[in-house]
């Protein structure tokens, strides 16, 4: 059983689907169209037949032939340079006019051969009118059609001579000449013109043994001309699109003898027609065995089968599949792919899952949601930072994107061709993430490597380096990473040489660097080199108008990865997600709405109130309304103003449910004067409703 996918679903593609249907050795798996009310996507749904809106999810090796009935030549040539070697690619124009022609050539094989081979067939049964004289012109046969358009019954007739019976026949005459006279205009006595075939009996002494004529109403024949002629014209057509084709094709009927090649077939095999076109299916094999005669043997599909063909030895893999109408072996068609080409074709497939698996950085700027004040601003710094070869630090609490961003950083900037590397500093030891991020010599400790080890920084030379949760290393740590910024090259454990590098740093923190280097947990010069960029990533409480958009998007990729068709998310639970304060922010976000998907009912399409987990309900709100704070006289003016900005910048917060861009305009303060506030008296983290 062949596997079919059809590609379209307009007009073309439910003729190829209806015609599909009737045969029993292929099955259709899949009708793909971008339209899901197209014809075609309605009727296979009807017949229980896979739909879908993107070939791309069906190209693997189960699908033996895909027919394409966009008419798009982009689309064709997309779909050729993504199928599956083995699977062969139809044209719908192909499949259509194949099917065509091969059950008009059917119905006219077996009239000719009811004609030729079944005596009742043709006398008894046949359209047209049949009078057979003997040597002596006396009527012996007059079949039911001459009956029916001549108007005379048969028991009248028959022995008589025919010109009795009709006066203007020229049987008689064609006894003694012996020569056929076809295609005769006649008037019969009741006034029908027919047009006759008279052919002499001759037999092997050269003797008239009699002699018959084969006529039918004008109008009939006219009909079966122009039918003649549109199978011409599709057999020209079949021909054309066949010798245009880029694969090369050969054709065999079902003795073995080659019937049909085109162009690419003589190019790839250096064989012409005369050397094919009457000969042996063995004709063109240099090695192997022939695939067309054990097609013919056995009506199975063969794929895949390597042979050499032709004068030049040439390597080739063939496809070679039976051609059935009607239950009836008439043939095999025969696909020959270059063994170079496909060799080609896999080194480059090969260099270009080379390319991927160094190229890791996935998003851009792009796949960051976002249309908050504070995330475009976070979003057009990160384009500048992108621009420039300076270290960037990545601020914001976890969940926010700092990982995202450094994606987009990196495929934004001029490295971006170069690696990627992502490094997860809190993830390693103090001494295995020294060796992990500069390598190490052969020696350098119990159990090194032979050989050594490429350190992160050396694989991301040329490229970028993200170092996340930087505020997590070690003090020895910071100050080889401190090297490494300054003087732009590395040293490894156990080595006695520094390599130079060129890498950009992009790093990451959730923590108060600046409070760290108080304490004593981060050195102050390595934070000055790292803080040249600093970028801030807001917290999603302060940017609740980025709910809905990124809600949006987290629901169609949840709906990917769990298989619904939920349709989005209605106003009272958006509502009720904006009035949470959200502390593991955007992942916290996807996983309330991937819990929630998981437990509606498949007939719900959209996210309500009742399906939101318990955990997000409104927040009891923090008294920030008294001004007064810090009565104390031990505390100078200097304390006390910073304590009534705290209040007053809390106090705003609170009445613009934590809109940082409202509460700065309601304080008469850019957004980035409220940034710097927040952080310098520490009041970013308090969650306001």
């Amino acid at each position: 059983m062949q596997n079919v996918v059809i590609i379209g679903a307009g007009n073309g593609g439910t003729a190829i689907l209806r015609m599909l249907q009737e045969i029993e050795y292929l099955a259709v798996r899949a009708i793909v169209d971008i339209k899901t009310d197209a014809p075609g996507i309605l009727l296979a749904k009807q017949m229980g037949i896979t739909t879908d809106s993107d070939w791309r999810l069906l190209m693997d090796s189960s699908v033996d032939i895909i027919i394409d009935v966009t008419g798009s030549d982009s689309v064709f040539n997309s779909i050729r340079n993504a199928k599956p070697p083995n699977t062969v690619l139809v044209p719908g124009a192909v499949a259509k006019i194949l099917s065509k022609s091969f059950e008009d050539k059917e119905n006219l094989i077996k009239e000719l051969q009811e004609q030729t081979y079944t005596h009742n067939l043709i006398f008894d049964s046949a359209d047209d009118g049949m009078i057979v004289v003997n040597q002596n012109s006396q009527v012996i046969i007059f079949n039911k059609s001459a009956e029916r358009i001549t108007g005379v019954p048969a028991g009248e007739v028959i022995g008589k001579h025919i010109i009795e019976v009709i006066p203007t026949s020229r049987l008689p005459k064609v006894l003694v000449s012996q020569q056929v006279e076809a295609n005769k205009e006649q008037i019969l006595q009741n006034g029908l013109k027919i047009i006759t075939t008279r052919v002499p009996m001759v037999n092997e002494m050269g003797m008239s043994i009699g002699a018959f004529a084969v006529f039918k109403d004008i109008t009939r024949a006219v009909n079966l001309a122009e039918e003649i002629t549109n199978l011409k014209s599709i057999q020209v057509m079949l021909e054309a699109i066949i010798q245009s084709s880029d694969e090369a094709i050969s054709v065999v009927d079902e003795e073995g003898r080659g019937i049909l090649i085109n162009p690419a077939y003589t190019r790839l095999t250096g064989l012409k027609e005369e050397e094919v076109i009457g000969k042996p299916a063995t004709a063109d094999i240099y090695e192997g065995e022939s695939m067309h005669m054990q097609v013919l043997k056995t009506r199975r599909t063969v794929r895949g089968a390597k042979m050499r063909v032709g004068p030049n030895r040439k390597e080739v893999i063939v496809n070679v599949a039976p051609v059935i109408v009607d239950g009836r072996l008439k043939g095999s068609v025969g696909v020959i792919h270059d063994m170079s080409e496909i060799e080609n074709l896999t080194r480059e497939l090969s260099r270009a899952r080379q390319i991927i698996r160094t190229l890791e950085a996935k998003y851009s700027f792009e796949d960051i949601i976002g249309r908050s004040e504070e995330m475009e601003l976070a979003i057009g710094q990160a384009r500048l930072a992108a621009q420039t070869p300076a270290t960037i630090l990545l601020r914001g609490e976890s969940g926010t994107g700092k990982e995202l961003f450094a994606h987009a950083i990196h495929n934004a900037s001029d490295r971006k061709f170069n690696k990627f590397v992502r490094v997860n500093c809190a993830a390693l030891s103090e001494t295995l993430l020294e060796s992990e991020l500069f390598g190490y010599e052969e020696g350098a400790f119990s159990g090194a490597r032979r050989g050594g080890k490429r350190g992160l920084f050396e694989e991301a030379n040329n490229g970028s380096i993200f170092l996340d949760e930087i505020g997590e290393i070690s003090a020895g740590t910071q100050a080889k990473l401190l090297r490494v910024l300054q003087e732009r090259e590395i040293m490894k454990v156990g080595a006695t040489k520094a390599f130079p590098i060129n890498v950009r740093v992009i790093a990451a923190t959730n923590v108060n660097l600046e409070q760290a280097i108080k304490s004593g947990g981060f050195r102050e010069d390595l934070y000055f080199r790292l803080n040249r960029m600093p970028i801030h990533i807001s917290p999603l409480r302060s940017r609740k108008e980025d709910i809905e958009p990124l809600s949006t998007y987290l629901i169609q990729k949840l709906n990917q990865e769990y298989g619904r068709n939920i349709e989005g998310i209605t106003p009272g639970a958006l509502d009720k997600l904006k009035r949470y304060s959200w502390p593991g922010n955007v992942r916290e976000l996807e996983n309330i709405l991937g819990r929630a998907m998981i437990f509606m009912k498949l007939h719900e399409t959209w996210m309500e109130v009742k399906h939101l987990p318990d955990v997000i309900e409104a927040e009891q709100k923090k008294d920030f309304t008294s001004p007064f704070f810090g009565t104390e006289r031990s505390k100078n003016l200097a304390q006390k103003v910073e304590e009534f900005e705290t209040a007053i910048i809390t106090q705003s917060l609170q009445q613009n449910a934590g809109n940082k861009t409202a509460a700065a305009k309601a304080l008469g303060i850019s957004i980035r004067n409220l940034y710097y506030k927040l952080e310098k008296y520490k009041i970013e983290d308090i969650s306001v409703q």
